[in-house]
């Protein structure tokens, strides 16, 4: 088995058979995850559209570009899940798998008779994932949500505010990807250690908005001190001192400064020729002034004259790049943070590499992201299912079967 970059990789979710009912990010990005670092994925999808992110943006193979961001390393399997046959094959498939990931509202999968308690039966080394914005207990469980209303319920939209004194709209998607994707896989790795020791599987209650309880640690320690909440220019580490600020340069560009220890203050007020400040780094009575100074100091250089000025000064001082940049820069290409995934006909495009190195290696990309029930008829035979009955459940509209 390859990685991407060619080299021998064994990936350390081999053997892991995930059912995925999952759509939109939080849940698809868990499972991708899961299916980079080498567990087998079935995609359930409804028969009739699939997946919504499949008509974000242009399409190409009967997906767009969002979709084919959070869905390579998976099997389509296109299935009607009201149906009794529908549910068959589900638990079906749950015989034999180990992780179930859904996101349905909470009491739906039980209306279903696909709930933990139904599947456990079948299969008690299941490990049953639900991700859910309020989660499955409390008055709020089947209340509708999306990001921006569970970081708000959390009270970290809040603590991000802009110059006008007001929350700023965050620009990537830290509910759904902090608090379900990434909360959910560590749930999942957590209770594969466990079914090790004690041989049985776990639920797993995974609440979009109790996911971001690990983002709020600092804001929270402030509270125990007695002291003001961490907003905008108000902390230590959110802009309330010159040494952990951004500062805009010369040409509109802007540089991030995070000489927060001593150590790195003093060689930045050295770098600049201004050893007086080096006493001053938490001086509340000039702390104003000596952001302006700072700001002054920043102005007078463009982001590349500063980015040149700091090559060899450790003192924590990187500039803000834009999100191409980001994708050029030395630290995304030295560590491959960005993969060029061929699509279709020769066609290339960016992905976003894979977050951990395992033993030196990455994860890898074995499947191209599927096409609507690309892998129905596969799935549906390896589950004892002859032609001529799915050839029956495709003319009912139970199944659907797309080729690539």
């Amino acid at each position: 088995m390859m990685n991407h970059s060619g080299a021998q990789n064994r990936l350390p979710l081999e053997g892991l058979l995930v059912v995925d009912l999952t759509r939109m990010i939080p849940g698809p990005l868990c499972t991708m995850l899961l299916g980079d670092y080498g567990a087998e994925v079935i995609k359930i999808e409804d028969v009739e559209a699939g997946d919504p992110t499949r008509f974000v943006g242009p399409a190409v193979d009967g997906s767009g570009p969002f979709f084919r961001q959070l869905n390579r390393n998976k099997k389509s399997l296109a299935l009607n899940l009201k149906s009794p046959e529908g549910k068959e094959v589900i638990r079906k498939l749950v015989k034999s798998a180990d992780v179930l990931v859904e996101g349905f509202r909470p009491g739906v999968m039980a209306r279903l008779g696909l709930d933990y308690e139904s599947l456990k039966a079948i299969n008690n080394r299941l490990i049953y994932a639900s991700i859910s914005g309020y989660g499955q207990q409390g008055k709020y469980r089947e209340r509708a949500g999306h990001d921006i209303n569970y970081t708000a319920i959390s009270g970290l939209l809040d603590l991000s505010t802009g110059k006008a004194g007001g929350p700023v709209m965050p620009a990537v998607q830290i509910a759904d990807i902090a608090g379900g994707s990434l909360t959910a896989v560590n749930g999942i790795m957590f209770a594969l250690y466990d079914r090790e020791k004690s041989g049985r599987g776990s639920y797993l209650d995974v609440a979009m908005t109790r996911g971001l309880l690990p983002w709020l640690t600092y804001a929270v320690s402030a509270i125990n001190a007695h002291e003001e909440v961490p907003g905008r220019e108000r902390g230590q580490i959110t802009g309330a001192y010159a040494c952990y600020n951004i500062y805009e340069t010369a040409d509109g560009g802007y540089m991030s400064l995070g000489a927060l220890e001593p150590v790195f203050w003093q060689r930045f007020c050295e770098s600049v020729n201004r050893k007086e400040w080096v006493e001053l780094q938490f001086d509340n009575l000039c702390r104003e002034k000596l952001i302006a100074e700072v700001k002054a100091i920043f102005k007078k250089k463009t982001r590349k004259e500063w980015e040149e000025h700091f090559i060899t000064i450790d003192a924590c001082c990187e500039p803000v790049l834009q999100l191409d940049e980001a994708i050029k820069h030395q630290v995304s290409r030295e560590g491959k943070y960005w993969i060029k995934n061929r699509i279709r006909d020769g066609k290339e495009e960016l992905m976003t590499g894979f977050p951990i190195l395992f033993n030196g290696t990455t994860g890898e990309i074995r499947l191209q992201p599927p096409r609507h029930g690309e892998h129905t008829d596969e799935i549906l035979k390896s589950l004892g299912y002859n032609a001529d009955m799915i050839k029956e459940m495709a003319g009912k509209r139970l199944v659907h079967i797309t080729t690539r």
